[in-house]
């Protein structure tokens, strides 16, 4: 997964509560045949017209000053619904690195940190507030996972907190996998003292396979 340390870039007012999985990636327009190609789905009864193509003209991420976006401000309660990892896909494929939001759907939290997506919870006044910043003044905006600060065109500082361990997994672009793996070494001291200590554990048969 890609590291995230510092992005700067302009950020799309999406002020809105409950915007759910499938309004980000629509059921039908999920396909197994890869995980690329969701960025222009994402959003996509919103974006397009009935016809799937048509572009809306008023509708924020089609607006020129916010099409190429990099963070996405939104409501509370932000990719709740299904489980389907396709929306994250979808945010980050549109260009996303990061969202600012009061709360995230838990799942869609998990999902975003697995895949090098930001995920920043903050007051809801004030993700209101910067809505309305975004809105009045759509041009670059910062966000350092460094020193866990936002800086608005303004110059105006906030900070954010994080989990230590999710900071650090973004900032090397590890997933818990490669965290993991990073202790095979230990893993595998483990595994030999324990076939030493309890070799009937280490000899029983394996249940065969339904």
């Amino acid at each position: 997964m890609e590291a995230f340390e510092s992005i700067t870039g302009v950020a799309a007012p999406l002020f809105r509560a409950n915007i759910d999985t499938d309004t980000l990636i629509p059921s039908p327009l999920i396909t197994n045949a890869s995980r690329e190609g969701y960025g222009p789905k994402l959003l996509a009864g919103w974006r397009y017209g009935p016809d799937g193509n048509r572009e809306v003209r008023d509708f924020v991420l089609n607006q020129p000053v916010w099409r190429s976006s990099c963070i996405l401000i939104a409501g509370e309660n932000f990719g709740c619904g299904s489980s389907r990892e396709m929306a994250v896909w979808a945010v980050r494929q549109f260009g996303f690195r990061c969202i600012i939001a009061p709360s995230f759907a838990p799942i869609f939290r998990q999902n975003s940190l697995r895949n090098g997506l930001l995920p920043i919870t903050l007051p809801i006044k004030l993700v209101e507030q910067l809505a309305r910043r975004a809105v009045a003044a759509p041009r670059d905006w910062t966000v350092d996972l460094r020193d866990c600060s936002i800086t608005d065109p303004s110059g105006n500082k906030h900070t954010f907190e994080i989990d230590a361990r999710e900071r650090e997994q973004l900032l090397q672009g590890i997933d818990p996998i490669s965290v993991t793996m990073k202790r095979a070494d230990e893993i595998r001291a483990f595994v030999d003292a324990d076939r030493r200590r309890r070799p009937w554990i280490w000899a029983a048969p394996r249940p065969p396979r339904a």
